[in-house]
């Protein structure tokens, strides 16, 4: 019977060292599992501390989070930081291939600065508790006019809070190998507050993580942080060249830092 019961825990180092589908799908259940635990610590945390759904618990939030890298061996390199030492409110926006770029907005959260998500997101259990708890703006990508509606009322936020905002204006996953186009939810915003917009691009994961390949290495994922864009004077006339202008620079600084990179087999530590 002692045979038996130490039976599975031989098989699992033995299929995550010979299996590259059981890595992925380890990988994946430990990963949201382990955030529904940050989640569950951090709800109790973020009353304590604001007393209820405020800005100020995304650095409850962040505290939390930023570990979890290093169980899913990956490391970040970030170029451009004093990017975000810009005064003042501002919309960050960047490129969305998976869940796991929450790791890297972690990683770089600016103060005073939650996201804008969808609203299915509130539901995702204790991560959903946590992520109203922290100030995310969360819109139903399904009814453009609600979308719209949220989006005036967080200009409005934005100034009277003096907080940030960051934007996903792919508006959905994308593991292409290229960024989709644009949505102009995050470029109204920016032009109604007259506030400066920030790009960062994360590079691709396509070298460790491959969805549909099933495969999750380890790996690194570049971030890089592009000078801010100035929107003050513009009006609603000058969203579409904005948007196009930010959709080039991104688009060019994510083809040239998503070269392959070397892959170790284990934890890499930053």
């Amino acid at each position: 019977m002692d045979v038996l019961w130490m039976m599975p825990l031989l098989l699992v180092p033995l299929l995550l060292w010979t299996s590259s589908t059981f890595v992925f799908y380890f990988k994946k259940c430990f990963y949201v599992a382990w955030m529904m635990c940050l989640g569950l610590i951090g709800i109790p945390l973020s009353i304590l501390k604001s007393g209820g759904r405020d800005i100020e618990n995304m650095r409850v939030i962040r505290f939390l989070v930023r570990h979890v890298k290093y169980f899913l061996g990956l490391r970040f390199e970030v170029s451009g930081l004093e990017h975000l030492q810009t005064a003042g409110p501002y919309v960050i926006i960047s490129n969305h291939q998976s869940s796991l770029d929450v790791l890297g907005l972690m990683e770089i959260l600016p103060d005073r600065c939650t996201m804008v998500a969808k609203k299915e997101l509130v539901y995702a259990g204790t991560v959903g508790i946590i992520c109203w708890l922290g100030g995310i703006v969360f819109i139903n990508r399904q009814k453009t006019h609600d979308a719209k509606t949220v989006m005036v009322g967080a200009a409005k936020t934005m100034l009277d809070d003096q907080i940030r905002l960051w934007v996903f204006p792919e508006g959905t996953r994308n593991q292409r190998g290229d960024l989709l186009p644009f949505k102009k939810g995050a470029f109204h915003l920016a032009i109604q507050a007259q506030v400066p917009i920030i790009p960062i691009v994360f590079s691709s994961y396509s070298n460790f993580y491959l969805r549909k390949e099933k495969q999750f290495k380890s790996g690194t994922i570049t971030l890089k942080i592009l000078p801010k864009i100035e929107t003050k004077g513009m009006t609603s006339d000058d969203v579409s060249p904005l948007c196009d202008k930010s959709y080039d620079l991104m688009r060019s600084a994510f083809l040239d830092i998503s070269a392959p990179v070397t892959q170790s087999n284990g934890p890499t530590r930053h």
